[in-house]
Parts: structure tokens; C-alpha cells; sequence
């Protein structure tokens, strides 16, 4: 069988000092069939001008204005051509192996799958994994764990992370790429729950290895766009069903939210966050309209996945709650078996 191509996408935005890092690992694990694309979201720090010298077989999509991660990925797979679209962070430095074992799940049962993903060092792991609650919250899985307990073979999963996921071009063009106006966070969980919305599995392949220099905190609006994407991932997505069963625990948990934003000084954000929703909804419902008429599955492919527990290190005190965690595992042993 031939060699499957591959165009590894990489969306930069003021990200030079990563790309001298991450890019040489990266070019020389690529074979003569695969090709890389970086798109320059407006960066002012000289990065078009050096990826010539970076990455001279490089296709630079040379942008005027930062119009995010999500249209930037959808800019720079539409400028490719391989069979296998990989998206990749400028801070990901791919392992010894990693093309290699990216390329090798083409083929199988997985219409996405993602990398390993290590910490900086590669002793800790970043994400072996995206868990999602049933309320929308989504995180990385196993998060500082040691390296040791992440999956020793492919494993499924509830969501591929953006730091480096894989998907065959055929899939991503019948998706249609990531919702553009995320700008940045929660696409790669849009898009993961609109695949299984028509039957399919998600994986991360242990053998592909990345390390992320990555840090959680981005300023204040990071909080904005994930509780903006969230409510919007949530609303599109959500079968009927699962969207009135869950829609006790989405009020219940919009409290709590907003009594975090104003402990944690980020309020302001999250009013910015609701308005954002409120203008964006009759969008939002027609978006929910069209990925609603394409579902194909039942909704237990979604139930099957989500969490009901808030285990996320995020949460804090709050996801270790004795009490909470034994009333969300009643509310959703409740909820599976209305839905079923």
C-alpha cells in the first residue's frame, strides 16, 4: 500500500522563539510526500521572514490580522494537499518516532486521533487525553501524571486536543474544519463531539510523542473565549435529548461559574462571555440545526464518553467534594437511564 501524505499545519502567532525549537524535529522526520504549512497569523516578531531559512520547503499562508487558531487551522488546511491533515502547536516538539507512529493509525477504527502529550522535560504528561463532563467542561486527561500511567497502546478518548491531532482530509472537509468564530479553545472539542455524532472514535496514539512548552494561564480573556466556546460547543452540539436531561446540571453549573468568576476576579469576562452567547445565538442555532440533521448515531455515542465527575486539577477543593461528586453521579446515572 502507498505511503499515506501528510500536511502537518502550523498556525503561529508571534511565535518565532517557539519555531526555532520546534521546527528542525519536526522537518526532519517529514518524507519527500509530505509537505509542512505555517500560517503567520499577523505576527510582528519577523516570522515570515525567517521561515525561509527555518523551513525553506515550508508553504508560508501569510495572514493580515490574527483571525485565531480555529480559522488560521482551517486557512492552512485548505493551503495543503496531503491525505492526512496533522495540526500541530508551534510549542509541540515532536519525538523521536512521532511521524512514523502519527501516520501509522491511518487506516484503522479511528476517524481522529491525537499524540501523547508531554510536558516540557517529557517526564510529566500534558495530555494523554481530553475528558469531557457532561456539562460541557472539558480538560486534559491525566494532567501532570508521570509519563509512566499514560496508555500503553491506542486508547479511546473523549476528545482529540488541538496541541496535535490527526484526521484524514476527507473527514476534516465533510466536517468543514473547525467552527471559525471559537477564535481560539473548545474546537477541538466541537469538533470531536461532531464526529461522534455520526458514529465515530476518537484515539490517542501513545507512540507519537510531543512535548508542549505550556502554560494554563493566557490573561484574563482566555476565560472569556472557554466559557464563550463551551456554551457554544454545548449548544450545537447537544442532541435534544441529552440537552433537556442535562439542563438542570448546565443551570446548576452556571452558578457555580459564576461564583468562581467573582472569587477569581475574572467576572467581568464571564459578563462578557454571556453577551457573547446571547448575540451569537440565533447563529449558534442554526449551526445546531444543520450538525443536528446529520447526526447519525445515537445519543448514547456522546453519554458514553462524558464524565460525571469533575476530577480535573482546575476545579480544586470543588472537584473533591465528597458531596458533590456523589450527587453528580446520581444525576447522571439518573440521566442515562431517561435517555436510554
Amino acid at each position: 500500500m502507498a505511503r499515506v501524505s501528510m500536511s502537518t499545519v502550523v498556525v503561529a502567532h508571534d511565535s518565532l522563539a517557539e519555531l526555532r525549537r520546534s521546527l528542525p524535529p519536526l522537518l526532519a522526520q517529514l518524507s519527500e510526500e509530505d509537505e509542512l504549512v505555517v500560517v503567520d497569523n499577523a505576527s510582528s516578531d519577523g516570522l515570515a521572514a525567517e521561515l525561509e531559512r527555518l523551513a525553506p520547503s515550508a508553504k508560508l499562508v501569510a495572514l493580515d490580522e490574527n483571525i485565531g487558531f480555529a480559522a488560521g487551522a482551517n486557512r492552512g488546511v485548505g493551503a495543503g494537499s496531503g491525505e492526512l491533515v496533522v495540526l500541530l502547536n508551534p510549542d509541540a516538539i515532536v519525538q523521536p518516532g512521532w511521524a512514523d507512529a502519527i501516520r501509522a493509525a491511518w487506516g484503522g477504527p479511528w476517524a481522529a486521533w491525537m499524540a501523547l502529550v508531554l510536558l516540557e522535560g517529557g517526564q510529566r504528561i500534558n495530555t494523554s487525553g481530553g475528558v469531557l463532563h457532561f456539562t460541557g467542561f472539558g480538560w486534559a486527561g491525566q494532567v501532570d501524571e508521570p509519563r509512566q500511567a499514560a496508555p500503553r497502546r491506542p486508547s479511546e478518548v473523549a476528545f482529540v486536543s488541538g496541541a496535535c491531532m490527526a484526521i484524514p482530509r476527507v473527514r476534516w472537509d465533510e466536517l468543514g474544519g473547525f467552527p471559525e468564530h471559537f477564535f481560539m479553545y473548545c474546537e477541538d472539542v466541537d469538533l470531536s463531539l461532531r464526529l461522534r455524532l455520526m458514529g465515530e472514535k476518537l484515539a490517542v496514539v501513545p507512540d507519537a510523542v510531543v512535548e508542549h512548552l505550556y502554560e494554563f494561564a493566557k490573561g484574563g480573556s482566555k476565560f472569556r473565549l472557554l466559557e464563550r466556546n463551551r456554551w457554544a460547543t454545548v449548544i450545537r452540539t447537544y442532541p435534544r435529548s441529552l440537552l433537556l436531561v442535562v439542563l438542570p446540571a448546565l443551570i446548576a453549573a452556571e452558578a457555580v461559574v459564576w461564583v468562581a468568576a467573582f472569587r477569581g476576579a475574572w467576572w467581568r469576562m464571564k459578563v462578557l462571555a454571556t453577551f457573547d452567547v446571547l448575540r451569537a445565538l440565533p447563529r449558534l442555532l442554526q449551526e445546531r440545526r444543520r450538525i443536528q440533521d446529520r447526526r447519525t448515531a445515537p445519543v448514547r455515542a456522546l453519554t458514553a464518553v462524558m464524565s460525571e465527575r469533575l476530577d480535573s486539577p482546575y476545579f480544586g477543593r470543588l472537584g473533591r467534594a465528597v458531596v458533590l461528586r456523589v450527587a453528580l453521579r446520581g444525576y447522571w446515572y439518573v440521566a442515562k437511564a431517561l435517555l436510554r
